[in-house]
Formats: structure tokens, sequence, C-alpha cells
């Protein structure tokens, strides 16, 4: 085979990976239960399935466009994000103190002499 045809099939392959684990994870953000979202992404592989054998580029530029379509109407408006992650609920909530000297503020005023320490 022509490197070309190779490239052309890894990128394809790519592409669909990635178009069916977006669907996958869009129809996650509107079912959370997994075993109600377990129907639904059995029917998203099923589709799927249905044109794996297209090699016509023209009807798979069609597919993808379809489903791209699909994809963006059933966009989820306010997505799932993990608490975790960034943008989530717990996302940097207990970071780490500061590691600089908590007390060293500005430089002493006049009326404040810098070898005065209040715990002696």
């Amino acid at each position: 085979m022509p490197p070309t045809t190779n490239t052309f099939a890894s990128a394809h392959r790519q592409y669909v990976q990635s178009l069916y684990k977006r669907r996958l994870k869009n129809s996650l953000d509107w079912t959370i239960r997994r075993d109600i979202w377990r129907a639904k992404a059995m029917a998203i592989r099923a589709e799927f399935e249905r044109n794996r054998d297209v090699k016509d580029p023209r009807q798979l530029a069609q597919i993808f466009e379809q489903a791209e379509a699909k994809l963006a109407a059933w966009k989820h408006p306010d997505p799932y994000i993990a608490p975790t992650a960034p943008g989530g609920t717990k996302w940097e909530r207990n970071l780490p103190p500061p590691t600089e000297n908590p007390y060293a503020h500005d430089e002493p005023t006049q009326y404040e002499p810098r070898s005065w320490n209040p715990f002696r």
C-alpha cells in the first residue's frame, strides 16, 4: 500500500474514534445513571457499526457531517464535569499553603525598629 493510504486510514480511524467518544460523553452528560445510559451507548455503537463498511469518501463525508450536526444539536448546555477536573466544584479548593514567610510584610516604618521582636 502507498503511505498516503495508510496515513489516511490512521487519520480516519482517529477521527471516528474521537467522534464516537464525544457522542458517548455527550449522552452521558444527559443521563448520569450508568444503568440507564448503557442502552443509549449500545444504540450509538450500533449506529457506528452500521456505517463500518462504507468506503466511498463522499458518502463518508456526508455521514460525518450528519454525525457532527447531531452531536451539535444534542450538546448539553451544562455538561457534567468531574469535581476535581479543571472547572469542577472542587478544583483548587484546598490549595497548599504558601511557602514564603507569612509574617514578612512591608518594610518597617520609622516607628518600628528592625530589631523589634514582640516575643522577647
